[in-house]
Parts: C-alpha cells; structure tokens; sequence
C-alpha cells in the first residue's frame, strides 16, 4: 500500500502540480489561495481563488503564497498544501504518503527548510527536495545519470532555473527571477505606456499565450483586449500586434539569453561539447513562448528544443525522481 501513496509535487509560482505513482498527473491547478482577512479563514483555493484575482471586496484576498518560486506566505501555503495532497490521495488518505517536492535551484537552505516543513505540516511522513532543473531533466527523457552533458532551461512562473546536468547532479546552475510573471508585468507596462490603457493580470496572461512573441515572426498576430481608460477611467478597447509583444518582451527574453550564455561559459569543456552536440532544452510554461528557441538557438549558436508538455515535465520527473535514483544507488 505505501507504494501507491508516492507523490510527487510542482510547487510553482503560477501553478502546482501533483503526480500520484502509478496514475500520473492528478491535478494541475494554479497556486492561488483566496483568504478573508475578517473571519481569518480560506474561502477558496486554486482554479476557484484564481477566478477571484482582482474582482474581490476588499475583505477577501486572493493571495499567491509563493513568490519567485519561495514561500512567501507559510501559513497559507502549509494549507494549499494540505488541500492539494487531500485532494490528490482522494479516499486513500489513512496512509500518509512520502512526497517528493520540488524547488528552484537558487533556494537558500532556510527557504528549503521551510518548503519541507510545510510538507511535513500538510501531512506527508517523509520529504525529499530536489531541485527544479533535476527534474525538468528527467520529465523531459532525459537520462540524467549517464556522464554525459545535458542544459536545461526551465522557465516557470517566478523563476528561470538553467542548469549543466550530469551523472545525476547539477554541474553548473543559475537562478534568477525572471520568468513568465514578468512577462505578464512588461505587457501590463507596454500597454499602459503605450496605449493608455490599465489591464489586469489576467488579460496580460490571455495575450501572452495568444500573440505573445520573442523572435522575428513572419505571421503578425493581433487581438482586441478591454482595460480602463488611464485618463478618463472608462473602460476602452485596442488592439495589439505580435510584434509589439516582440517589443513589450524583448528586455526580459534578454535577460533569459543572458544568464544562459552566462552558464554556457562557466561550463566545463568536455561537458560544453555534449551540450552543443546535444542541444538545449527548454522547459515550463514559460517555454511556450513563440519564438523563444529561435532567440537562445541564434544567440549561443546550439540548436535549442522545447520539451514535449514543457508545462507537466517537472511534475513528472519529480514523481519519477525517487525510483531513477534508487537505480543508480543500486548500480
């Protein structure tokens, strides 16, 4: 039985995901937890709470506990955690399950520390932590134990974790805190500058995934978006471009390429030679962007691939952390 309570767990920024041995992907919802300062307690979580964001009275918070990948919030994560496992374990939950958790590369060892508490809070009996690129890698196919060189970009909500792979561990890494959130941020400011027009959260992110664009695309994508007049207040409608989005996203896509040539330099030779016969792989929401493989591939000269399902890959691989690596102990 206690095979079949093995979770393993996506603690983003944006989103969470849950993988359950033996079922897969259980449930992805984003890591909004609506909370009523008044009565102190937690109206909603996930896809209800998100539905919430910028539309609630002033009683009622919808609150992303998580920021940059880091708990912000810990009482209010330990209970979206709670929330999340008893959803997932269903009716099975009389057997605590062994969660495996995963967190950004750059985390400190307070910052980790809090992640496993809360876990443990939220009703796991025993904790493993890895890190984001690790199992990115190995939802992504990837065989992470071989000596062999692997780069992983992995561009989630609140952070962009890039890391040199190989033998089972991280050779080379970075962190910074430039991702898809930002994304959203420079399209809010775009928009406001340039359109006078203040739009919320929400429809930055339905612009991002629908004309959103960081290379040189041939096809000019437009879509008509609703926000509120910056000088009269009322609201108004304009329609934007793909290549405005080019422009709106071009310091923060920058600032991605920058840090992968940063860890590209830092890279051991022989390890450098996998990696530009290998190519490099881009993981996370973030990696949907169109045009992105194109800008890192031109900019560093290695031929850059999205994984398959680049949103479910690090959910995946951490649920299939703990058997790959009891494997290679064993070897």
């Amino acid at each position: 039985m206690a095979a079949a309570t093995d979770i393993g767990i996506d603690l983003g920024t944006s989103s969470i995901l849950v993988y359950v041995k033996g079922k897969g992907i259980v449930l992805k919802e984003p890591s909004v937890v609506a909370y009523d300062k008044d009565a102190d307690k937690v109206k909603a979580i996930g896809e209800e709470a998100r539905q919430m964001i910028g539309r609630t009275p002033g009683n009622i918070m919808a609150i992303r506990p998580l920021r940059q990948g880091v708990i912000s919030d810990y009482m209010i994560t330990e209970r979206m955690l709670h929330y999340f496992i008893q959803k997932a374990m269903g009716r099975r939950g009389f057997r605590k399950p062994r969660i495996v958790i995963c967190v950004p590369s750059g985390v400190t060892d307070v910052e980790r520390r809090a992640v496993e508490d809360a876990t443990y809070q939220a009703g796991a009996r025993e904790v493993t932590i890895i890190e984001e690129p690790i199992a990115a890698a190995i939802g992504a196919g990837i065989d992470i134990t071989r000596p062999c060189g692997n780069m992983i970009v992995d561009i989630g909500g609140g952070t962009t974790d890039i890391a040199v792979i190989s033998l089972g561990g991280i050779v080379v890494s970075t962190s910074i805190r430039v991702a898809g959130d930002n994304f959203n941020e420079a399209i809010i400011r775009y928009v406001r500058k340039n359109h006078g027009l203040f739009i919320g959260e929400q429809t930055a992110e339905a612009v991002k995934i629908q004309i959103g664009n960081a290379g040189h695309s041939t096809e000019n994508l437009t879509m008509e978006i609703k926000g509120r007049n910056v000088v009269t207040g009322l609201p108004k409608a304009v329609t934007l471009s793909s290549e405005e989005m080019r422009e709106a996203l071009a310091e923060s896509v920058g600032q991605i390429v920058e840090a992968v040539h940063s860890v590209l330099e830092k890279t051991p030779p022989e390890l450098a030679a996998d990696i530009s016969e290998r190519g490099i792989v881009l993981t996370g929401g973030g990696a949907l962007l169109r045009g992105l493989e194109e800008v890192i591939g031109e900019r560093t000269g290695i031929n850059t691939m999205t994984a398959e399902n680049p949103v479910a890959v690090v959910a995946l691989g951490t649920g299939q952390y703990v058997e790959i690596m009891n494997k290679f102990e064993n070897r």
